[in-house]
């Protein structure tokens, strides 16, 4: 395959190679160099970097690591002005050339391969919706003297009465689904944006506003299998915010930047293949097989685990709030959006047949929840786990005491934390994730999240206590 990479750097005139990894919370870190710097021998000895210089990684005293591109993970990266070839790369030890334990790619690359050594399946494709807001400006500040946020956007409804030409055409909240133009303003945006991923190969499906108003979107990519799939998301999120920028507007997907309208969520579609044969389909409930209830049963039953990685900023658990639409309810519909995991029912086609989680968000590192999804969900098919029965009704108008028994997902990302703490054996059992991982994992998140927004007072804590 390195070879291909040579021809293509010849064939495209390509001036600068840019070798990018993951981090552990999913964000790209990259270094550029020449075209002329890069040789053959580099996809086999790799190239060194700090690794102590990477929140989550190495300590100082052992800070080497080396990076060692992937062949079938590259792109032409659309924003540079020389032309620039992307190569994406896994993380490996100096010394022993063994794959870097905090590798999110490495976790990835060995849940496909557990998937395959089960002989439950040996495919499985994930298609993730990932929401999120294009503001025309955002501002925020913290020190001790001040906290503030501002976000803005011209289709906002707070800003009816903005402006000395106002042409009045606002969304209003919870209203985004989905007028057209002029109320829907960032048509063309989302068309290059759309364009833009086409470019470096990922298949675009559909394109449209959200719920939402000031700018919430979603552009729905086309499904892929895991590894694939989570290199996907993280060049989606690159690509959307790259395109907003040159539009001069900026891209979050934050899970909740606004009050009292909707957030911004990650449903994922997940089915298991036999190579060309669906095992979700079958004569159960909605069209199922028995292999997919008992995968739906694995996924209830560890989704509190779950969202550690799916759900995993403090921000995640004010769009996860009971009483909304939000998918809070630990059970399972045909299309209850109310429910954590819904089976769409738009095909009775076998190949159609998947189940929808709806608690993720996409501030997730797509390697690390779509990893434990899968796990749990094999844990349900290896020991029966019973999903129970489905829950057609309308939860919202169910009597209040019968509604009180129905299981929610954790209320903050402490729980969640806690529950990976007390129920990780379905991770490392199978040797994907590794205990100094989950220990790694809660530790920052406790430390550099959790400890760092519970410490801090907000601006609303004043509106109610600064005259107590």
């Amino acid at each position: 395959m390195s070879e291909k990479i040579f021809e293509m750097i010849k064939k495209e005139g390509i001036k600068m190679i840019d070798l990018r990894f993951v981090d552990i919370f999913g964000q790209w870190q990259h270094f550029t160099s020449p075209v002329e710097h890069f040789k053959p021998d580099d996809f086999k000895e790799g190239i060194g970097f700090d690794g102590s210089s990477i929140k989550g990684f190495k300590p100082i005293e052992e800070s080497d690591l080396i990076l060692r591109p992937d062949a079938q993970a590259t792109f032409i990266d659309p924003f540079f002005a020389e032309k620039t070839l992307v190569l994406v790369c896994d993380v490996y030890e100096p010394q022993t050339l063994e794959p870097f334990l905090f590798d999110p790619r490495f976790i990835a690359k060995k849940a496909q391969k557990y998937l395959e050594s089960t002989g439950i399946a040996n495919k499985i494709y994930l298609g993730p919706e990932a929401e999120f807001f294009i503001f025309d400006s955002i501002h925020y500040h913290q020190d001790a003297s001040q906290s503030y946020y501002k976000i803005d956007s011209e289709e906002a409804f707070w800003n009816t009465g903005a402006g000395e030409r106002n042409l009045g055409y606002k969304i209003q909240a919870k209203q985004g689904y989905f007028p057209v133009p002029p109320h829907d303003t960032q048509q063309d945006l989302r068309t290059e944006i759309t364009k833009n991923l086409q470019a470096v190969g990922i298949a675009v499906e559909k394109h449209h506003h959200e719920v939402a108003t000031a700018g919430q979107a979603e552009i729905d990519i086309r499904y892929e299998e895991l590894l694939k799939q989570a290199d996907n998301l993280i060049k989606f999120k690159y690509i959307v915010k790259g395109t907003a920028k040159k539009y001069g507007k900026v891209a979050t997907f934050m899970p909740k930047p606004i009050f009292g309208d909707n957030g911004s969520g990650m449903h994922t579609h997940v089915s298991l293949w036999q190579d060309d044969k669906p095992l979700f389909a079958g004569d159960k409930y909605s069209g199922l097989s028995e292999m997919a209830l008992y995968f739906i049963g694995g996924l209830l039953k560890h989704a509190p685990a779950i969202l550690a990685f799916a759900a995993p900023t403090t921000n995640s658990y004010k769009r996860l709030v009971p009483g909304y639409e939000a998918p809070v309810n630990l059970v399972y519909s045909k299309r209850n959006r109310s429910a954590a995991i819904r089976i769409p029912v738009y095909s009775e086609a076998p190949q159609s047949k998947r189940v929808e989680f709806r608690p993720p968000d996409p501030a997730a590192n797509p390697y690390l929840a779509f990893s434990a999804m899968l796990l749990a969900g094999l844990d349900g098919i290896k020991n029966k786990i019973d999903p129970g029965q489905p829950m057609d009704t309308n939860i919202f108008a169910l009597p209040k005491l019968e509604a009180q028994k129905i299981k929610s997902v954790p209320g903050s990302l402490v729980a969640s934390l806690k529950a990976l703490s007390e129920d990780h054996e379905f991770l490392i059992k199978p040797g994907v994730f590794s205990p100094e991982f989950i220990k790694q994992w809660i530790d920052l998140k406790i430390e550099s999240e959790v400890d760092s927004v519970r410490l801090r007072p907000t601006p609303h804590e004043f509106l109610l206590y600064h005259d107590c």
